[in-house]
């Protein structure tokens, strides 16, 4: 028992639920005992020396002594890499079947006596002992992976070469992934000679080489970020317990997804396993020891299945556009969600909700949406309603509805093992729970109480889910929040989720645990979203999710989760939501105001600015914490919060237009200052302001007491867009950050869609400089709906002292034009 555990353990012992949370940890724990038998002695197996290639489509595989390593390049320039014959496919990562080869990629040997596979956008050099370069085409090497090591039963054939004898660079056993406990029947996939032996999964290393500049970033939702210091990064999906700030690890959404930023480049390596595993990062040093340079390091360790990886190289903007061309576009959240959500856990009944609602609506506060929490639910439990409280929650609903705010629905995954409950005994007739080593239900303790865990890995358990949200449809509910689906088993002590030990169906492969856990809410999110798809196609579904693992984003969103009241959970904040995006999932947002405490006017307001240009706009607090209603906080944060609401709807169009271009692109909403200039190091290390889109740049204010700051300039014009003033980067700039507002500003020649007075679109359009060209794009989204919506293009520039708008396709812009920005030495006329 850890120091956490014992926190968790006074904390959950006390309680109602305390004795069974108690129970139940002692439950997993003997179900482990009996289901993963215990290691036994283990050898070291690495490639050995390279025997020979064999060509293949989009490249080929090398042959060692005792593994063999598949490259195959595909026609959008992703490389895959599988060791011991791993197959990109099966994978709960990719959206459908594996792209095309390039059939122009050649296979040839290399100088060193290994070989190589020449691409048009990268080439892969194997060395003859299986160290692997992904090199650009001029031949500068932007990542280095040191022959892998795999840890096998000793009684296999297979595992020879002892630690050490690795050749070039091969890494010895030790660090933070040494001797862990594990290991029962289930199947490694891909694997080759140490995949599965006698009940044990082998356990596998790569060590990894990075430029001296290079910066990490990624890894799914992190808060410390969002760049990755030097540490260890866990890859195992956690609830926290309670509330987390930076330097808790890991969290509820983790990925072994990288981005990798230096000046020789950009690439993006995905690690497709989804095993628990950790990443040790060590960031490199320029002139270190007498003058040379200490490249960057990366550790990866999982526990078991295949290793296999992908690779994607070029700027940022191609980096994530051909991750999402890997993974799959990005769902786009029907327009009303990009609005105001207001939620709560702790709505006493219906009667408060429209007291809430009327208390926005006097105020002429915007609200898009409400959500409903737990306590809605008839005893917690899912796909239900306490009618007592509740009595008409469709009338509720379509009145609210009426007035512009939607409802929005918690799902948990956990259902209370109750027979007579509608969901159980229709789960219990179809066989949908996991079941453990001896075929018996997994039971865990959630809010219900006791319950049991759909298998969500099984297609035919999907559909049986998915089929469920006809209640929430049939209740008035205009979308749902997945929660707990990590997934979350409260414990007294140790992990609190199922036992490794339980058996999933895994797509019909068969498995535990240990690789279905960090896919389980990946697996629940696609169930929801199929099920509404099916009940309304004629809708979009808006659905997010606190916890997933790599192609979320084909689904929806997620949150920050459990972020702690403080300075500290507000820097969080920022931190998950680009680290999110910099991994595949663009739509994403904090609770306001975080979900533990009550925050201090000042928090409250400096949160709710920042998150007025997130992608999800939400406050939301636990039962026993604060309000965050904004009148609560006093006349003077009632004024500033509503100025906050007024911006974020006329930027509604822009916010609709980012929505399609992340589908079509792959491109978050939100991103890091060096989104264009990923060269320039002092934006790499910028962490405090972030671009919405490529028009805007916001510089939130993260520190207690603070009205003005510093702000990072990328290179060009921007101009303040409270004042108009004009500033030229790169460069460092001081400006005012009074309570009233956070500074934004704007890129010249920058053309942003927003909603004019009338609540038509009109473009505010950003003075250009002189001699350069500007531009941007307007997405009219027809509605919630599936149609096709209308893409128009603007190009701006200076010319005569006026500035050109002009339409791509058209003689005139088509919507009113208001310019803004003008600089001191230039007086512009519109045309």
């Amino acid at each position: 028992m850890d120091a956490r555990d014992l926190v968790r353990s006074v904390k959950v012992v006390g309680t109602a639920r305390g004795l069974r949370s108690l129970r139940s940890a002692w439950r997993r724990q003997r179900s482990d005992a009996v289901g993963l038998p215990r290691r036994g002695p283990e050898r070291a197996r690495v490639p050995g020396p390279v025997r020979g290639a064999d060509p293949q489509p989009g490249g080929g595989v090398v042959r060692f002594a005792r593994s063999s390593l598949r490259v195959r390049v595909t026609a959008g320039g992703a490389v895959f890499c599988g060791w011991d014959g791993a197959e990109p496919e099966p994978s709960y990562a990719l959206e459908g079947p594996c792209p095309d080869a390039d059939e122009r990629v050649r296979l040839e040997p290399d100088t060193d006596g290994g070989w190589r596979v020449v691409s048009e956008r990268v080439t892969v050099a194997v060395s003859r002992t299986g160290a692997v370069e992904v090199r650009t085409p001029g031949g500068v090497v932007l990542r280095r992976d040191l022959p892998p090591r795999w840890w096998e039963p000793a009684g296999d054939p297979g595992a020879d070469g002892a630690p050490g004898n690795g050749g070039d660079g091969a890494a010895g056993r030790g660090g933070d992934g040494a001797q862990v406990n594990g290991g029962d029947g289930a199947q490694v996939n891909g694997a080759g000679p140490g995949g599965s032996v006698r009940g044990q999964a082998a356990r596998w290393e790569q060590r990894s080489q990075v430029a001296a500049d290079a910066r990490f970033f990624g890894l799914g939702g992190r808060a410390s970020g969002p760049r990755l210091r030097d540490g260890s990064y866990r890859l195992w999906n956690t609830d926290p317990g309670g509330s987390f700030e930076p330097g808790d690890d890991p969290l509820y959404l983790t990925m072994p997804v990288q981005l990798v930023v230096a000046d020789a480049g950009t690439h993006l390596v995905f690690h497709d396993n989804s095993w628990d595993g950790t990443v040790t990062l060590r960031e490199g040093e320029e002139g270190a020891g007498s003058g040379h340079d200490r490249p960057g390091g990366c550790r990866t360790w999982m526990e078991g299945g295949p290793l296999r990886y992908w690779v994607i190289v070029g700027p940022p903007a191609r980096v994530l556009q051909g991750w999402a061309a890997l993974t799959g576009a990005p769902a786009v959240p029907p327009s009303w969600a990009l609005g105001y959500h207001h939620a709560r856990w702790g709505f006493g009944d219906q009667e408060e909700v429209r007291r809430v609602v009327a208390g926005y609506r006097e105020r002429d506060l915007p609200l898009s949406a409400l959500h409903l929490d737990i306590d809605h639910l008839a005893g917690h439990r899912v796909f239900t309603v306490d009618t007592a409280r509740f009595p008409d929650l469709p009338g509720l609903a379509a009145e609210l509805r009426r007035g512009g705010t939607r409802l929005v629905s918690i799902v948990d995954p956990a259902v209370k093992a109750e027979p007579g409950g509608a969901v159980y005994d229709s789960g219990s007739a179809q066989d949908v729970f996991v079941r453990d080593a001896r075929g018996r239900e997994v039971r865990g303790v959630v809010w219900p109480g006791e319950a049991v865990f759909p298998d969500f890995t099984d297609p035919r358990v999907r559909k049986w889910w998915g089929g469920l949200y006809a209640e929430r449809l049939e209740q008035g509910f205009a979308g749902v929040w997945h929660d707990m689906n990590e997934p979350v088993s409260f414990a007294a002590f140790g992990d609190p989720t199922l036992p490794r030990s339980a058996r999933h169906a895994l797509e019909g492969r068969g498995g535990d645990h240990r690789e279905a856990h960090n896919v389980y809410g990946l697996a629940m999110a696609r169930a929801g979203y199929e099920g509404l798809l099916e009940l309304r196609p004629e809708e979009r579904p808006f659905l997010f999710s606190r916890s997933g693992w790599a192609g979320l984003q084909r689904y929806g969103g997620s949150w920050s989760g459990d972020v702690a009241t403080g300075w500290a959970g507000l820097r969080a904040s920022l931190s998950l939501v680009l680290g999110l995006g910099l991994s595949g999932v663009p739509y994403s947002g904090p609770d306001v105001g975080g979900f533990t405490g009550s925050p201090s006017p000042e928090l409250y307001l400096r949160w709710f600015q920042l998150a007025s240009y997130l992608p999800l706009f939400r406050t939301h607090s636990a039962i026993w914490a604060g309000r965050r209603e904004p009148w609560e906080f006093g006349e003077q944060v009632l004024t500033h919060a509503a100025a906050a609401l007024r911006e974020r709807r006329r930027l509604l169009p822009y916010f609709v237009t980012l929505a399609h271009e992340a589908r079509r692109t792959g491109a978050p909403y939100a991103r890091p200052v060096w989104w264009r200039w990923p060269k320039d190091r002092a934006l790499r290390d910028c962490e405090d302001a972030f671009l919405l889109g490529d028009a805007l740049l916001v510089a939130p204010v993260l520190e207690e007491g603070a009205v003005r700051r510093s702000v990072r300039l990328p290179r060009g014009r921007w101009y303040d867009t409270a004042t108009g003033r004009a500033y030229e980067g790169p460069g460092r700039v001081v400006l005012d950050a009074p309570l009233s507002r956070v500074p934004v500003l704007a890129r010249a020649g920058a053309v942003v869609p927003v909603a004019g007075a009338d609540g038509g679109v009109e473009l505010e359009v950003w003075t250009p400089v002189r001699g350069r060209e500007g531009g941007g794009t307007l997405v009219l989204d027809p509605g919630d709906g599936w149609e096709t919506p209308e893409t128009v293009r603007f190009a701006t520039r200076l010319r005569g002292g006026e500035v050109v708008v002009e339409r791509e396709g058209a003689a005139e812009p088509g919507y009113p034009v208001r310019v803004r920005g003008v600089a001191p030495e230039e007086r512009p006329r519109q045309r």
